[in-house]
């Protein structure tokens, strides 16, 4: 019979390794789908104006899967698999075979569906894994664990992010005879589907976790925070509700008054849809029926911490100006660095393996940032300052765009925005792991998430609009907004108290 401790023992260098290791794999799969995405859905012909809208389905399922994973998650308990892990490997199955098809789709709805598919099952996959670090660590550790995470992270995204590149430069043809997807891009997608599955089933078969017995000796009993969840619920009335729903409507008249992309109709259906919700998990609380997963859900996130509401502002904006990035680098760097709009020119092909090194640049600069500089600085300045530092370099990062000429400095562009997306993985969920209640991890980091996501949502729809109505021919004034919301996640960071030292 194993002894339960109150506290966790600490882990080595090792089994931090082993904890995150998996996030290497999953990484790859979001580098390859980052930064190959667009160039595959443009080769199967759709058009610049159109992008924006096939990379919609992404953060909707991050949105509507994450909270659910997260309060699934807190809650599985499935023997020798425990209940991070059955949901790291249903993940990485269904996310490596969506990779292994990508490149294999005869036209642009496959391929849009299989991003669906690839994007749900990255989310069931890494959702659990920020929780899972929490799980594994006392709180002295857990800035050493998102940090290891972090550069996981950084590693796998270099290796998904160059992977077609380099098959180029080892004869593996960057041209597809008639149209299409080339070799480089299938046989990239190929490899990242089977080394996501091989990552993660590592961590799997690597590490052990703590039984429901041993997490209620480290935190108690989960009927308080149960009880405290029908409590906030049983004390809103609908106005709230109400007001949501409203929002909804008049996003919907919004679109059809202005004649927006069809898509922001999205934002209208998920703001209505949540005041739905709402109502529905207040009226069973005021009437004591039991709380149910959707009561839970929107009971938390109306609960959320002080704390953690003022770190989502920053996650907000700072993930707008990411997903500019990932959207919109291909476009601006084939056609204003390589004069090459059209998908089809061997230009466009170059340009666009050349972004694939600019997304490996920055991803390794925010891996050995994660454990080389930004340690160094929250040891000194603390981690809020050390993540307001890390902001203003991505905001430099990205201004910079229109200061040089030559692709191949865009390398020095790519260290600031490392430096920020390293700061970005790390420095909020070490602020909150430490403030969270450890038992509600999962659906806590689930509906931080949700400030990732919904960034994304909204640059997948308005930015469409943006650019057809004021740069439709010249995508690099995306880049301009990128800098600004990184500025404004940087002055909404300024709001989090500073912690003591």
């Amino acid at each position: 019979m194993s002894t339960v401790s109150a506290t966790r023992p600490r882990q080595s260098w090792a089994g931090l390794w082993n904890i995150s290791f998996g996030f290497f794999g999953i990484q790859i799969g979001f580098a390859l789908q980052n930064a190959n995405m667009s160039r595959i859905f443009q080769s199967l012909g759709t058009s610049l104006d159109d992008l924006p809208a096939l990379w919609v389905a992404a953060p909707l399922t991050g949105l509507l899967v994450q909270p659910v994973i997260g309060h699934l998650s807190d809650r599985t308990w499935l023997g020798r698999l425990g209940r991070r892990r059955p949901y790291f490997l249903l993940g990485s199955i269904l996310a490596a075979l969506a990779l292994i098809l990508m490149p294999e789709s005869p036209g642009l709805l496959m391929a849009a569906l299989l991003l669906w598919l690839l994007d749900a099952s990255l989310n069931i996959s890494m959702e659990p894994f920020r929780a899972f670090v929490g799980d594994q660590l006392d709180k002295d550790q857990h800035a050493a664990g998102y940090a290891v995470q972090t550069a996981f992270i950084g590693a796998g995204a270099v290796f998904g992010s160059i992977f077609p590149w380099l098959l180029e430069h080892f004869g593996v043809s960057n041209q597809a005879p008639g149209g299409g997807i080339p070799d480089t891009v299938r046989v990239a997608f190929w490899f990242g589907g089977a080394a996501l599955f091989l990552s993660v089933l590592w961590t799997v078969l690597t590490t052990r976790e703590y039984s429901p017995a041993e997490m209620a000796a480290f935190h108690g009993d989960d009927a308080a925070d149960d009880s405290h969840t029908t409590r906030v619920l049983a004390a809103r009335g609908h106005g709230t509700s109400l007001l949501w729903i409203a929002a909804g409507a008049m996003v919907a008249g919004a679109v059809a008054l202005w004649g927006l992309e069809k898509e922001v109709y999205l934002l209208g259906a998920l703001l209505a849809g949540y005041g739905l919700a709402s109502i529905i998990a207040v009226s069973r609380a005021k009437a004591g029926r039991p709380i149910s997963m959707l009561g839970h859900i929107v009971g938390d996130f109306a609960g959320m911490p002080v704390l953690m509401r003022r770190l989502a502002v920053a996650q907000f904006f700072s993930w707008s100006a990411l997903f500019i990035m990932w959207i919109n680098t291909t476009p601006i760097v084939t056609s204003a660095f390589y004069g090459a709009p059209d998908a089809q020119s061997p230009a466009y092909q170059q340009g666009a393996n050349w972004v694939d090194v600019l997304f490996a640049t920055y991803n390794g600069v925010a891996a050995v940032a994660a454990l080389t500089l930004l340690p160094w600085l929250s040891r000194r300045f603390g981690q809020v300052r050390t993540h307001i530092v890390g902001l203003l370099c991505g905001a430099a990062g990205f201004a910079s765009f229109f200061w040089v000429s030559d692709p191949q400095l865009l390398l020095a562009s790519e260290v600031g925005i490392g430096i920020a997306w390293a700061s970005i993985l790390a420095m909020p969920y070490a602020i909150l792991a430490s403030s969270l209640p450890q038992r509600k991890l999962g659906i806590y980091m689930g509906l931080f998430n949700v400030f990732v996501v919904v960034p994304q949502l909204l640059v997948a729809t308005v930015m469409g609009s943006i650019t057809k109505h004021f740069f439709p021919t010249e995508p690099i004034w995306t880049m301009a907004f990128a800098a600004a919301t990184l500025l404004l996640a940087a002055l909404a960071m300024m709001r989090v108290p500073v912690e003591v030292r």
